[in-house]
């Protein structure tokens, strides 16, 4: 069966935007990450969410773990280096990468800080949906002993008769 998706040299312009523009923006734009899907995951999110300097790591972080963070960095270093801000050693470049790698290296912690927070969050909800599995399976045994009691009683009152 013949493909009916138009080749890309026949696509026409969104009307917001040239076709280049779309895809640049594309590729450039970090990738959405769904939202999570469990309540408790979700009220967790939602209390992060409530101060400003959780916001404002969260986005620092899913700025600098995005590919548009690394070439915005190629580009900034291309200048620098090609436009002849400093002579080489490049001392300047060197400690402004030196405190951003510090400042990254602390937002990686925090990244890695809230996913161990979202993982205990989903731990804590499977233990308490293990107690109550665990409740309901004593239940069920103590109905079981319950029937087969009952079983037994019937037939002992059957073979009486």
């Amino acid at each position: 069966m013949p493909s009916v998706r138009p080749s890309p040299a026949t696509v026409e312009p969104a009307p917001n935007g040239s076709l280049l523009s779309q895809r640049v923006r594309r590729f450039l734009a970090p990738n959405k990450i769904r939202p999570p899907i469990n309540p408790a995951l979700l009220k967790h999110a939602e209390v992060r969410a409530a101060t400003r300097q959780n916001r404002i790591a969260d986005a620092i972080t899913t700025f600098a773990g995005s590919m548009s963070f690394v070439y915005l960095h190629i580009i900034w270093f291309g200048c620098w280096i090609g436009f002849g801000a400093e002579s080489y050693p490049y001392g300047l470049l060197t400690m402004i990468v030196s405190l951003e790698a510090i400042f990254l290296s602390t937002f990686v912690m925090i990244s890695q800080n809230r996913a161990d927070a979202k993982r205990q969050v989903i731990a804590d909800q499977q233990w308490v949906t293990v107690q109550e599995e665990d409740t309901q399976n004593v239940e069920l045994l103590d109905l079981s002993r319950q029937i087969l009691a009952l079983t037994k009683e019937v037939r002992s009152l059957a073979s009486r008769q």
